[in-house]
């Protein structure tokens, strides 16, 4: 087995932050479907609330939620839970941003709509690459 490989047995914890609640169900209840355990949140101010609660192994952001922007979310995040790997969700005509994002520390994204197996193998080798939830975050 490769090291960067995931437990097919345990599931993937996963953060999902969107502000559209009907893409975010839909996606939480795909996602669920494929080992991964979901807890999906329609805002970036409880996202932190739950990521201060909970452990993940990887946090899938969109950049634009209503109360927090996704790359101060990803600031916040790198802080809180620095060994967390965050994919950012970005709408088309995005992407530079989206890139910002990645050199504020988010490991990769998509442009939505995205195909949910890319996203999905996105998630797996984050929750793989990365150390998540076995590794110790500040609390505040």
């Amino acid at each position: 087995m490769n090291s960067l490989q995931v437990n097919p047995q345990v599931p993937i914890r996963l953060l999902l932050i969107d502000n559209d609640i009907n893409y975010l169900n839909v996606l939480a209840r795909r996602l669920g479907r494929r080992n991964m355990s979901v807890v999906p949140t329609v805002s970036g101010s409880r996202g932190i609330q739950v990521l201060r609660k909970e452990d993940f192994d990887t946090a899938v952001v969109d950049l634009k939620t209503e109360d927090v922007d996704g790359l101060e979310l990803v600031k916040i995040f790198k802080k809180m839970a620095p060994a967390m790997p965050v994919i950012l969700l970005a709408g088309h005509g995005s992407e530079h941003v989206a890139r910002q994002g990645m050199i504020l520390g988010a490991v990769d994204y998509l442009t939505k709509p995205c195909e949910l197996g890319e996203l999905v193998e996105k998630i797996r080798q984050a929750a793989a690459g990365g150390t998540g939830s076995q590794v110790g975050r500040m609390k505040d």
